[in-house]
Parts: structure tokens; C-alpha cells; sequence
């Protein structure tokens, strides 16, 4: 009996230290299981960077106001430089270049009353009151040469002496007046006159040359090629002076634009090299260069929540270019930056 519970004694001992040896390998087993999974769904990822593409872009409009009379694109219509895109109508235009046209037709004719002078019956009636006043000087010339011996030999008083010269003065400032006149009308304006005019006629022509200026802002042509990417106004509508009626995006000339913390902007150098993932393209790793690096308004700083071991991050805003075209880039996709290793 003693032999008999020994032996199971060491039996169960042996059992026991087995059970315990088997526990615990299953339970180191299971910790590093549970360590395995938890390292592998509590891995940190790689940080992404989401940007967008940008393009540039003009916005057509005109000098004047007026109404959509016609439209020769549509939204989504690539066009070149010089296209057509829009016909305005403009009404009050046509009239304001007729007022001008008639004020410049009226200045010319002062101009060339202004160099032609005086009518032809307007000279020759000066000339014969010139005439006429040298007969008056030489009558009273002669008159006073028969009162002048008879008032030396003391037939006529001095009065009748000094009244007879008197009208031979007057007689000859009559025909100076006259030769005056009729210089006046046979040379036309005076210079000054003359410069007036052509100053009228000048101010004329440059009304009309400003309103013949504004004409081809009725037909709007493209600036630049690329796709009429949004009409603003419908046809009929009534437009502003300046108002933008499109807008044209150029497709060759797009870049990515990312916004970076203060903090990572050391891996962003100016002229270096990026890699980035279009996912509308299905495009991985396109190399774009960095060509614009600017920090941006206050509104988009980090601000720390602790006085220590912290400081207000800025954000930069970060552009490149594609360092070989991509086909199919359009503004507005997403661009995703991985965090390097």
C-alpha cells in the first residue's frame, strides 16, 4: 500500500509539473499573441499630407456696361487665344460715338472758317470803304490847301482855318480805320484765333477716338487658351462695366498646393523635390518641384495649450510643380504627401 501511494505520488507530481510547464508556455504564448496584435493595430501610420490642384485661371470681362446678345462658347469648351466668346449690345455707345462725330464735324467747320477768314463780299466791302475814305482825305486835303492861302493872305479867320484842318484829320484817321478793316477781313482770324480751333477740332477727334476705342469691347475674344470653365450671366442678361461674364482655366499650366506645419517645413526646400499620389489619376510618387513657399495669416497658426515645451505653430503654404506633365490634371483633385521615412 505505502509502495503503491508513493508511486502515484510521483506520478501526480510529474503530471503537475508538466500541467505548469504546458501553462505557461501558453501563457507566454497567448502575451506575445496579445503584444503582437497590439503593436500591429496600435502602429503608428505614416502621417499623409492632403493638398489640391490649382491651375490658373482668368476671368473675361469688359469695359462696359451692356447685354448678352450672344454667347459662341459654352462651359467645358476649349478655346484659343483670340476666340470669340461673347457679343455685347450696347445701344448708348453707337449714340455717344454719333455726338462725337457731330462735335468734331462742328469744330472742323470753325477751323476752316478760322484759316479761310472773312467772306469774299466781307473783303470786298471793306476795300470800298477804304476807297471811299481816301476820297474823303483827299477832298479835305485839298480843301484845306485853299483855306491855308486864303487865311495867309487874311480873307478866312483862324477858326475857319482850324475847323477845315480838323476835318482833314479826321478824314485821314477815317482812312486809316478803314485800311484797318479791310486788312483785318482780307487776312482772316488772328493766330491765337486760329490755334483755338484747332485745339476744338483736336479735343473732337480724341472723343471720338475714346469712343471708338470702347467699340471692340462689344465682341470679348479669349486672353489665353484653355477651357471655359464657368459662365456667370445667362444670354439676355444685363452686365456691369468690369462684371466678370467667364472664367478660362489653363490646363498647362496647373501646380499642387499643400499646407505644411512650421515644424515639418524642414523636409520642403525651395527648388527640391516632392513625391505625391493623385488618386483621381490612380498616379503614385509624381516628382513635383517646389516653386512657392509662403506662411500663411494668422488665422491658420497652431496655438500651443501648455507655457512649457511648446510654441505657436505657423503654417506654410507650399507649391510645385509637376516636373513632368500628367495627363488629365485638372484643378480641384486631391493630391496626397506621405510622410518620409
Amino acid at each position: 500500500m505505502e509502495s503503491n501511494s508513493r508511486g502515484l505520488s510521483k506520478d501526480t507530481l510529474r503530471k503537475n509539473r508538466t500541467n505548469l510547464v504546458l501553462g505557461l508556455i501558453v501563457l507566454v504564448t497567448v502575451i506575445l499573441l496579445v503584444s503582437l496584435i497590439g503593436w500591429i493595430i496600435l502602429k503608428p501610420e505614416k502621417e499623409v499630407i492632403q493638398g489640391e490642384v490649382e491651375a490658373n485661371e482668368v476671368r473675361v470681362s469688359g469695359k462696359l456696361a451692356g447685354r448678352i446678345q450672344q454667347f459662341n462658347v459654352e462651359e467645358g469648351t476649349y478655346v484659343n487665344q483670340g476666340d470669340t466668346l461673347v457679343i455685347l449690345s450696347s445701344p448708348e455707345l453707337l449714340a455717344k460715338l454719333a455726338q462725337a462725330e457731330a462735335a468734331e464735324d462742328a469744330a472742323q467747320a470753325q477751323n476752316k472758317k478760322a484759316i479761310k477768314g472773312a467772306r469774299k463780299e466781307q473783303i470786298q466791302g471793306a476795300f470800298e470803304m477804304w476807297q471811299k475814305a481816301k476820297v474823303g482825305v483827299d477832298i479835305a486835303e485839298k480843301s484845306l490847301k485853299r483855306v491855308k492861302n486864303l487865311f495867309d493872305n487874311g480873307v478866312v479867320p483862324a477858326q475857319k482855318y482850324d475847323e477845315v484842318e480838323a476835318q482833314y484829320k479826321a478824314a485821314v484817321a477815317t482812312a486809316r480805320a478803314a485800311k484797318t478793316q479791310y486788312d483785318m477781313a482780307r487776312n482772316g482770324a488772328e493766330q491765337e484765333d486760329k490755334l483755338s480751333a484747332k485745339a476744338l477740332v483736336d479735343r473732337a477727334k480724341g472723343a471720338v477716338s475714346e469712343v471708338e476705342a470702347y467699340m471692340p469691347e462689344t465682341t470679348l475674344t479669349a486672353p489665353i487658351s484653355g477651357e471655359i470653365s464657368e459662365i456667370y450671366p445667362k444670354q439676355g442678361e444685363l452686365v456691369g462695366q468690369g462684371a466678370p461674364i467667364m472664367s478660362i482655366v489653363n490646363l498647362n499650366d496647373c501646380w499642387i498646393t499643400v499646407n505644411i506645419p512650421e515644424d515639418q517645413l524642414k523636409d520642403f526646400k525651395m527648388g527640391s523635390i516632392m513625391k505625391a499620389s493623385i488618386p483621381a489619376l490612380d498616379v503614385k510618387n509624381a516628382s513635383f518641384k517646389i516653386t512657392y513657399i509662403k506662411a500663411l495669416g494668422s488665422y491658420a497658426t497652431w496655438k500651443a495649450t501648455k507655457t512649457t515645451g511648446e510654441f505657436d505653430r505657423k503654417t506654410f503654404e507650399v507649391r510645385a510643380k509637376p516636373v513632368h506633365p500628367i495627363a488629365d490634371l485638372r484643378p480641384g483633385m486631391s493630391v496626397l504627401l506621405e510622410e518620409n521615412d
